[in-house]
């Protein structure tokens, strides 16, 4: 039998550990009027030039209903626009604004940096090796046997 940890679980520890990054990616995105959302909307945009909501939604990981709200918000505020694809009137196609391009180089500004935190004191070697060794958590998570 394996002998109980001194600490808390490893699964504990790590769950802290990702809120507290992706509470502080958050804030990070916040200062620069992003969103954890509208970074991933933005991010998928650049990469496609025009999409539309369903492929959107997909790339994104949010769902139908949730990514409307936030297109709706980034669309009231200037970044994207949506217009009905002339092939198809039921498919939305959203495009990126002036002010969505620059909407998303600040908030690549701010996930670089935050980046650079997250790495400040660990060497390339310990990088890797911490990549390699969430994998292998990610793995272990998901593979009981």
């Amino acid at each position: 039998m394996p002998t109980p940890p001194a600490g808390p679980p490893l699964g504990l520890r790590l769950a802290s550990t990702a809120k507290a990054v992706s509470q502080a990616f958050d804030d990070a995105l916040a200062a620069v009027g992003g969103s954890r959302p509208s970074w991933l909307v933005l991010m998928s945009l650049k990469i496609r030039t025009v999409a539309n909501q369903r492929e959107l939604a997909e790339a994104v990981g949010i769902r139908g209903a949730t990514l409307t709200q936030h297109l709706d918000g980034m669309e009231s505020r200037g970044l994207l626009t949506r217009r009905r694809d002339p092939g198809n009137r039921r498919v939305h196609l959203v495009e990126l604004t002036p002010d969505g391009e620059e909407a998303f180089h600040r908030m690549r500004r701010a996930a670089t940096e935050f980046d650079a935190q997250l790495h400040r004191g660990l060497d390339e070697q310990q990088t890797a090796q911490l990549e390699e060794l969430l994998d292998r958590l990610r793995s272990n998570a998901q593979d009981p046997g």
